[in-house]
């Protein structure tokens, strides 16, 4: 059975005839030429797997015959030279060559090389799915221990890891095992949650995980005692496994300096976690503090038209006389104008950008059948993320500001995950709209399928009314009402939410980067 088929040029390939019958014994097919015009026919013609091009022959050189070969086919080529001339070698890196091998080559050379180049995806998997099997019962009596804090944080970290591992690899069937353990995992996220939340949010226990409203204190403005500015670039719903999947391009321009997890509060929306991120204050003291700022879930208008002065409010509470700006991106103009006029924050001490994309991209997945189908599942919605932020003006305004000797702050307030199984409740025409959680004064629902707050100051939520009670769904559900069910299943079901308790919700990047 032939391996693979493959193409040799050289004009002295009588003399690699040992060569040929090793690779042949190892299961290839080998066509042999003997200069760079036959090379070029021969792919024209017939389809091959891998080339292996002679630098120096008779007629056209192997540089001209990689060129014309690149016309015409992708097909891997692997130059083969006695040239060691640096100039040569990076012409043929240039024209994106597989590998490049220096004469005189051995059969094993030249075996590791077709291996590397055309099993490499199949070994990388057989390694890939090897490895998670040898994790998966760690993981899975992890799962069965109670966990702390630091150590969800852990396992959240190696869920996400093997996650992209096996994407990469391309493994369906180990992906589905990943996937129903990642479901477990939040199951008892879920159980951790409802015995420890309003514990961990009202004890300010200094080891415990960071919330929300102390992220600025504890994390960010520690950083504004160093010599460099500081940018803070908070992306609207940006989950870890979409940070993993960016990092690799921003590390190209900046050291990552420390990648750490924080805890969203709940709801995990905007209106609460951002609002409590920028005024250092949980929402029912933001609401105590500025009546006339905070919205509550049944006020008309927007609810977060007044973060800047959140955050200068909180910068003067804490003694940071910096200078200061804000800019809120909302849409590609916004971007491209920022990007543009960049170098004017540069004598800024602190500059923050809120860069709304992730969560409009979430939104327009609902409601857009184009978004839904390039953004179907988990691997789509990172990859398109990643294919947005390669061309965006953000890239472009971290490129121009790591020219300059600068801090870098990358975070987020909430995440979001794919929502599956609905769960039925009944609220009044007042009760919030959210499909993860729900705040009103009459709510109804089976109480084993919901995290609920009868009393909202014990999770430091407002309390608009002295009834009322907020609603969270877990996992992977959404809440959806009796009356028109089925439209409304039909409508959410596989679409990305946040608000309710997850994972993917709550525990979310907190990254600081520096100039290389």
């Amino acid at each position: 059975m032939t391996i693979a088929n493959i193409l040799w040029a050289d004009d002295e390939i009588e003399l690699l005839k040992p060569h040929l019958l090793f690779l042949k014994s190892k299961g290839y097919e080998v066509t042999p030429v003997t200069n760079g015009l036959d090379a070029v026919e021969e792919v024209k013609n017939t389809s091959f797997d891998l080339v292996f091009l002679d630098e120096n022959m008779p007629g056209i050189s192997g540089l001209e015959a990689l060129t014309r070969i690149k016309e015409i086919s992708d097909v891997p080529v692997v130059m083969i030279t006695k040239n060691e001339e640096e100039s040569i070698m990076e012409e043929a890196i240039g024209s994106k060559i597989a590998d490049y091998l220096i004469k005189p080559v051995n059969p094993n050379q030249i075996l590791l090389s077709i291996k590397k180049i055309l099993d490499n995806k199949r070994l990388t998997s057989d390694k890939t799915n090897q490895s998670y099997q040898q994790n998966f019962g760690q993981i899975g009596m992890a799962l069965n221990d109670k966990m702390n804090f630091e150590e969800w944080v852990a396992m959240y970290r190696k869920l996400i890891y093997w996650e992209l591992e096996l994407d990469s690899a391309h493994d369906n069937q180990m992906g589905d095992i990943l996937a129903m353990q990642k479901q477990d995992a939040n199951h008892n996220w879920t159980r951790f949650i409802q015995d420890n939340y309003v514990k961990l949010l009202n004890a300010n226990d200094p080891q415990g995980p960071v919330f929300s409203h102390q992220l600025m204190a504890k994390m960010v403005f520690p950083l504004l005692d160093q010599p460099e500015p500081v940018y803070f670039i908070l992306i609207d719903n940006l989950r870890y496994d979409q940070w993993k999947i960016i990092q690799p391009i921003i590390s190209d321009y900046c050291k990552v300096e420390s990648d750490d997890v924080y805890m969203s509060i709940l709801p995990t929306t905007t209106h609460y976690c951002r609002n409590a991120l920028f005024a250092g204050l949980p929402p029912n003291e933001i609401e105590r503090r500025f009546p006339s700022l905070w919205s509550n879930d049944e006020d008309e208008g927007g609810k977060n038209l007044h973060e800047e002065e959140f955050l200068k409010e909180h910068l003067k509470r804490v003694g940071k006389d910096v200078k200061t700006s804000y800019t809120k991106i909302t849409n590609l103009d916004n971007g491209k104008n920022l990007a543009e006029n960049i170098t004017n924050l540069n004598t800024n001490k602190f500059n923050v950008i809120v860069y709304n994309f992730v969560d409009m991209l979430s939104h327009a997945r609902t409601e857009m059948g184009v978004i839904k189908e390039l953004a179907e599942d988990e691997p789509a919605y990172r990859s398109i993320t990643k294919s947005w932020f390669e061309h965006s003006p953000l890239f472009e305004i971290i490129k121009k500001i790591t020219q300059k000797k600068v801090k870098i702050v990358i975070t987020t307030d909430h995440g979001s995950i794919r929502v599956k199984e609905p769960v039925k409740i009944i609220g009044d025409r007042n009760t919030t709209a959210n499909l993860r959680y729900k705040q009103g004064k009459n709510l109804n629902y089976e109480k084993k399928q919901v995290f609920e707050l009868r009393n909202p100051a014990d999770g430091l939520l407002p309390k608009p009314h002295v009834s009322s009670t907020f609603a969270f769904a877990f996992e992977d559900q959404f809440f959806a009402y009796p009356n028109n069910y089925n439209h409304y299943v039909n409508l959410y079901k596989n679409t990305f939410q946040h608000g309710g308790i997850s994972l993917e919700e709550m525990l979310i990047p907190m990254i600081v980067l520096s100039s290389k």
